[in-house]
């Protein structure tokens, strides 16, 4: 009885704060904090790769 009780408490606890979340008006938004913050690119890379055991120039 307590098994059943606790998934069906923590699968409506979860439900219910989907709901609220999918309900929100700004959800599908750009405004915000993280609307004028710069794109971030990752570093070129430095040096390049070493070559697998038993490769051979060509």
């Amino acid at each position: 009885m307590v098994d059943n009780f606790s998934i069906l408490l923590s699968h409506g606890l979860l439900a219910f704060a989907l709901w609220r979340l999918l309900g929100r008006p700004d959800l599908d938004q750009e405004s915000g904090r993280w609307a004028d913050a710069p794109e971030v690119t990752a570093p070129a890379p430095s040096k390049p790769k070493p070559k697998p055991w038993g490769a051979r120039d060509a």
